[in-house]
């Protein structure tokens, strides 16, 4: 059942007009001001990242009620044989390729430049479509991409009740409208570069709404992570809900995975956007809980990186992952890991259909949290040696990674100077999303934070808070369409569906 909140509306509800509002549909801007004027942008409560993790928070991980065993064994009714024998197919598959990890390390990530984006692409497609993650290099000026730390840091010195995660000596700050956040989602390399990675993602109907000939801005955080921090140590985790991946009326909307399920792994193509338009993220309204539908997750590096000096790690084996994750609550050992060597452990002899045993347990995901993984929970991925770190990256270098990929952050930041990063994710337009656009832009009006995010006055109060002339001044029309604030204009590529949720968003936003 899906938790009311007020901060969602039905199409309906979001495009609902006062009676005067009827009478100036003549005027577009006018019509455009009472629309943003009649949505509410949020009402969830004050708070930090660590909201949105149970680790991060300190809280706890109650059992989950009946109602998730019931649903478990509804997904495999009928079908159990054919789980087993996918799982049993998985285990050593797994085992193969976590091996090639482990001996690889971080040189298995894609890596392509800027300036030679199209023919990187299409040179490392396959690969980047195996693993989930990519380092385009160069994609903003190393000097300009250095200068919006300087910039950050001095908004943070004139600003110093913008809150922050630890609240001593912090590392993650609640800061979504700097003009450095402003500039470089605006930047035209970048929106470049996403609308390039965006179309590694097809439609397997190409009339399902969702057009990758554009991207959509999503306000997110940033970090400057001190040298010597251990606080910040957030373990393997996937964002874009938890409990919402195996729940009917959430990503099962969309028969995202249902392939998995039926235990045809094999079948299951991350890739496939048009099971993604009507998915639902977020069942429970939990603060930091994205429910914009974003294509990759990604950050803006501001510094010189690299492994051990408080960066990025993650799992490159998207579809295996994937499946195994999902799968993993079906499954219970035979022998428990105290009696047995790793290697007998891991042996799918010894792991078989939890059946008449299986309980509510869907390891690691919480209602309203992110969802999380270890090594006791999910003991195949051996996310000791398969959790790799991102290449060394400079400033102005655009790291992502897919939406379920399996990503951490150093437990320590060894390094001698801060790692520091933009939060900028690729989404395209949906109906859902542009839904959420609309709620941001008015958050962005009023310098709160955006919908997903906790509550509070945000920055509406910041001194040199940046407001619509300049995001007019530094953006162009791609920019600004980006955000919210010109028309959308398909694409001659764009196909039925894409001109669909092109003709939806525009309404949807005010462009009638």
């Amino acid at each position: 059942m899906r938790i009311p909140s007020q901060t969602c509306f039905s199409p309906t509800q979001s495009m609902a007009l006062p009676y005067r509002a009827m009478l100036i549909t003549k005027s577009p801007r006018l019509l455009r001001s009472v629309m943003m004027a009649s949505v509410k942008t949020q009402e969830k409560r004050e708070g930090d990242i660590s909201d949105s993790f149970v680790s991060l928070s300190g809280g706890n991980r109650p059992p989950l009620p009946q109602r998730f065993l019931d649903l478990k064994r509804s997904l495999v009714s009928g079908h159990e044989d054919e789980v087993i024998a996918s799982w049993q197919r998985l285990l050593p598959r797994l085992r193969r390729e976590n091996r090639i990890i482990a001996k690889q390390g971080s040189n298995i990530v894609p890596s392509l430049e800027f300036a030679n984006l199209e023919e990187d692409l299409a040179r490392l497609r396959p690969e980047i479509k195996k693993r989930g993650v990519a380092v385009v290099r160069n994609v903003i000026p190393e000097s300009e991409a250095r200068s919006y730390k300087n910039d950050i840091e001095e908004y943070l010195r004139l600003n110093p009740s913008t809150k922050a995660f630890p609240q001593v000596n912090p590392q993650v700050f609640e800061l979504y409208w700097s003009s450095p956040q402003i500039r470089a989602r605006a930047h035209p390399n970048l929106l470049k570069a996403q609308n390039r990675l965006m179309n590694i993602w097809e439609s397997s109907n190409p009339d399902s709404a969702v057009s990758l000939s554009q991207t959509l801005s999503y306000a997110d955080r940033l970090r400057i992570r001190q040298p010597g921090d251990a606080t910040f140590a957030l373990g393997p985790h996937i964002d874009g809900g938890s409990v919402e991946r195996w729940e009917t009326n959430g990503y099962g909307l969309g028969k995202v995975y249902d392939k998995i399920f039926q235990g045809s792994w094999e079948e299951y193509d991350p890739w496939d956007a048009g099971t993604r338009v009507h998915a639902v993220m977020d069942n429970y309204n939990g603060l930091g809980a994205c429910s914009m539908f974003r294509m990759f997750q990604g950050w803006l590096s501001m510094s010189y990186t690299k492994g051990f000096e408080g960066t990025l790690l993650v799992n490159p084996l998207l579809q295996l992952a994937t499946a195994y994750y999902l799968l993993r609550p079906f499954f219970r050992p035979i022998k428990e890991p105290g009696a047995l060597s790793v290697e007998d452990y891991l042996a799918p002899s010894n792991w078989v259909f939890a059946g008449s045993e299986m309980t509510s347990e869907l390891q690691g995901a919480t209602p309203g949290h992110g969802q999380e993984l270890a090594t006791d929970l999910h003991p195949h991925l051996e996310l000791d040696t398969s959790m790799i770190h991102m290449p060394q990256v400079k400033p102005g270098d655009f790291v992502v990674w897919h939406c379920d990929t399996i990503h951490a952050v150093d437990k320590v930041h060894n390094g001698q100077s801060d790692s520091s990063v933009l939060y900028i994710p690729i989404c395209p337009v949906t109906e859902q999303n542009a839904h959420y656009l609309l709620r941001q832009k008015n958050a962005f009006l009023e310098g709160t934070p955006g919908p997903d995010f906790p509550g509070g006055l945000g920055e509406s109060r910041h001194v040199n808070r940046p407001d619509e002339s300049y995001l007019r001044s530094n953006a162009d029309s791609e920019g600004l369409r980006a955000f919210g604030f010109e028309k959308l204009v398909a694409a001659e590529s764009d196909g039925p569906g894409a001109r669909t949720a092109i003709d939806k968003a525009n309404k949807i936003i005010g462009y009638p």
